[in-house]
């Protein structure tokens, strides 16, 4: 505040001040406009045409993470064959890269192949030149959607862009015995977090991620190799003040091995994975000062899911057919 007393000519807009959330939570190296950014999408300067062409597609970013490619190949295939997608990235965090390659043609949309210039499981939501569009797609390799479930999720972001829109669904508690908070993946009648291992999100948290964040924060994820979604939600919900959207009746959203013989190791399936995650939303907690998740008791499915009418007048008749699963330990 006192800068811009003195530096008038960086100081924000009186407009930026006055409306949520804030000029303390409003990036100047984002945009030099308003416009751009998710909860100012109708302030002066807002260009339609513009706008229309950022926020009518996405771009989606997996991360690749397991040292096989299979589950990645089925879920590009996936993905190559919704109408919203614009670009797709496959970025590395792990040793097997392919080599030479900087693009794999699998579809009408080419899959760029990105290595981060860190390791870091954080990486993942690094800024790159290839996202131009305001939704990104953010997916674990082993993802099993359907291309409906992403288009379904992708118009459902596209009237709350501010909010993380997805599939993968927990929840906060307060545990009296330990004095502490909990973190929990039952089904339950309220959630307080979506995964970003199958969410939608805008791209300017991605900024508010890697500069708006503590190293602090930003280290303790990387160094765990966990929690960077935990990290996000906590992020956009202090930002918004408002609870993620989840879609659909999906919960089990990774693939499943059809034998012990086809399963490959997974840090999901670490049994520490969990107790690090419980750790680390504690360790968010003190940081912030106060627990900024917001719990939510909505789910938003298609308007004729499931009602007894024919297919043919269903736009996403195949979601009918997924069946919810099991649930995760993430």
């Amino acid at each position: 505040i006192l800068r811009e007393r003195v530096r008038t000519w960086e100081a924000h807009h009186a407009v930026v001040w006055n409306s949520h959330p804030g000029a303390l939570l409003t990036l100047p190296s984002f945009s030099d406009t308003l416009a751009p950014l998710p909860f100012h999408r109708h302030s002066p300067g807002h260009r339609p045409e513009v706008a229309t062409r950022r926020r009518n597609s996405f771009t989606a970013v997996v991360y690749a993470a397991l040292p096989t490619i299979q589950p990645l190949q089925r879920l590009l295939r996936a993905m190559l064959r919704s109408k919203y997608l614009a670009r797709a990235s496959a970025k590395w965090g792990c040793d097997m890269i392919s080599r030479g390659k900087k693009e794999w043609g699998l579809g009408r949309v080419p899959v760029h192949v990105v290595v981060p210039p860190r390791r870091g499981i954080g990486s993942r939501f690094l800024p790159h030149p290839l996202i131009e569009t305001d939704a990104v797609l953010a997916l674990d390799e082993d993802v099993a959607l359907s291309s409906e479930e992403m288009d379904f999720a992708f118009r459902v972001w596209q009237s709350f862009p501010e909010r993380i829109v997805g599939f993968p669904a927990r929840s906060h508690y307060w545990d009296d015995t330990k004095a502490a908070w909990g973190y929990s993946s039952k089904w339950t009648n309220e959630y307080s977090m979506v995964l970003t291992g199958a969410a939608f999100y805008h791209r300017y948290y991605q900024e508010m991620y890697s500069r708006w964040l503590p190293e602090s924060l930003r280290q303790t994820v990387d160094a765990a190799h966990n929690c960077e979604d935990i990290l996000m939600n906590f992020l956009v919900s202090q930002v918004t003040r408002l609870p993620p959207i989840k879609v659909t009746q999906r919960k089990q959203y990774r693939e499943a091995a059809t034998s012990p013989a086809t399963a490959y190791p997974s840090p999901w399936n670490d049994p520490d994975h969990f107790v690090q995650r419980q750790a680390c939303l504690n360790t968010f907690v003190t940081h912030w000062g106060h627990m900024p998740l917001v719990r939510s008791a909505l789910r938003l499915d298609p308007v004729l899911f499931r009602d007894p009418v024919s297919n043919l007048r269903k736009r996403y008749r195949r979601i009918d057919r997924v069946v919810g699963g099991g649930v995760g330990k993430s």
